[in-house]
């Protein structure tokens, strides 16, 4: 049997007037929204196995641990102005490491994430959260 929870991920700086969204298994963008200059959240809902390891439609995995979700942004979300067209990238999130204490059916567990790299473009690639993972709900 399987239980439900609930990922938010935050980005806490996104870049203004980019597309953000979460990326589905089949890298389709699902969720999309334009950010400000306010901290932007995703709800994820993901399910705990019983084998103790995440899963769902926005869960993917590398190899038998490794288990992660995609946030899209710009040309990756779908914004195909000329800023989409010049950056579409894409932050892998992994969820694997998340404390095992933190995993209960209807939790929900925030990690907020930067949003900027050091050039001042979004974050992407592996992309690590700021502090802990923490249940707020």
């Amino acid at each position: 049997m399987t239980e439900t929870l609930t990922l938010r991920l935050t980005i806490a700086d996104p870049v203004a007037g980019l597309h953000y969204s979460l990326q589905d298994a089949k890298s389709l963008p699902v969720d999309i929204r334009i950010a400000t200059d306010a901290p932007l959240s995703f709800d994820v809902p993901v399910t705990l196995r019983p084998d103790g390891r995440l899963g769902g439609p926005f869960v993917r995995r590398e190899g038998p641990v490794r288990r992660f979700i995609y946030l899209a942004i710009a040309g990756q979300a779908g914004q195909t102005d000329a800023i989409g067209r010049h950056i579409s990238r894409r932050a892998k999130i992994d969820v694997h490491e998340i404390a095992a204490d933190l995993l209960r059916p209807g939790a929900v567990i925030e990690a907020t994430l930067p949003g900027r790299g050091k050039d001042g473009l979004p974050a992407c690639a592996t992309v690590r959260p700021l502090d802990p993972w923490q249940t707020v709900g």
